[in-house]
């Protein structure tokens, strides 16, 4: 059983910085591709940054050039660097990998990790 554990949220003011972590634990063999989504209130969930056999990354234009995605494959965790905060970042962000484990196949989700940005 793989399992995603998030860390990192909190409250910040505009113009700030954040770090989140997802860490998977569990059966991993390898991982091949993880992302992060966020979703804020009354909205739905997007995703906004990925990363394929830990070089191909892509963002979604309103992060592009503000967060950096990165990971550590002797970890098995990612990393989502956040500078510059916007108040619009606000949103509960969560963490994805899809990879092999023990059992086979397998995409997980975290518990997802708030962030709060105030103006």
């Amino acid at each position: 059983q793989v399992q995603l554990e998030e860390s990192g949220g909190g409250l910040v003011q505009a113009g700030e910085s954040l770090r989140l972590s997802c860490v998977a634990s569990g059966s991993v063999v390898s991982i091949n591709k993880w992302a992060w989504w966020r979703q804020a209130p009354g909205k739905e969930r997007d995703l906004i940054a990925s990363i394929t056999n830990g070089a191909d990354q892509n963002y979604a234009d309103s992060v592009n050039g503000r967060f950096t995605i990165s990971t550590d494959n002797a970890k098995n965790a990612m990393y989502l660097q956040m500078n510059n905060l916007k108040p619009e970042d606000t949103a509960v962000y969560y963490c994805v990998s899809r990879g092999y484990g023990d059992s086979g196949n397998f995409t997980k989700w975290g518990q997802g990790t708030q962030v709060t940005v105030s103006a």
